[in-house]
């Protein structure tokens, strides 16, 4: 569905639609809302229940379940930090997403995992949370990124890098010739 809609955004500024493009956002984060909320709800009531799917024994379930908060604010940040990491793709913003994933996960979210994981003991859960630290961090970066965006200018960005393709490749069918 991401993909879908990082196409749709794409194409919206590439046709010259900025308010297109802004609505197909609008969109496009209203829907992951609601799936990530569903989705998080329907596993923290199953929190005490889900953790048998893995294992019978009293131990493991019991693990999962004290895991469940954690897991339902996982799928909530990677639903949105997705979401949002597709709008930057339908921006044409890889190399942004690229440095707001190594620098929210592998310079921020690691070392605080390893941190609580452990050196303070907190182990699994520990290195849970530092995956939602940089999950957090990511999507707050991309979250302003979008929201701070100039439709109008990334449209016009859009129209321009679609024209040098195009002169780029009549100039290389006009010397095949």
């Amino acid at each position: 569905m991401i993909l879908i809609f990082s196409t749709r955004i794409s194409n919206e500024l590439g046709a010259g639609n900025p308010q297109g493009a802004r609505v197909s956002v609008i969109s496009l984060m209203l829907i992951a809302a609601v799936e990530a909320i569903t989705v998080s709800t329907i596993l923290f009531i199953s929190r005490h229940v889900f953790g048998y799917i893995f294992s019978n024994e009293k131990e493991v379930v019991d693990y999962v379940t004290n895991m469940a908060p954690l897991v339902c604010l996982s799928v909530i940040l990677d639903c949105i930090q997705g979401t949002l990491s597709g709008v930057a793709r339908g921006c044409g913003w890889q190399h942004i997403g690229a440095y707001i994933n190594l620098a929210a996960f592998y310079l921020f979210g690691i070392p605080i995992a390893v941190a609580l994981g452990f050196w303070l003991n907190f182990r699994g859960k520990g290195l849970w949370i530092g995956v939602l630290s940089g999950a957090t961090l990511q999507t707050i970066m991309l979250a302003t990124i979008t929201s701070c965006t100039n439709w109008e200018k990334q449209a016009a960005k859009a129209r321009e890098r679609l024209f040098e393709e195009k002169s780029a490749a009549d100039e290389a069918f006009i010397l095949r010739e």
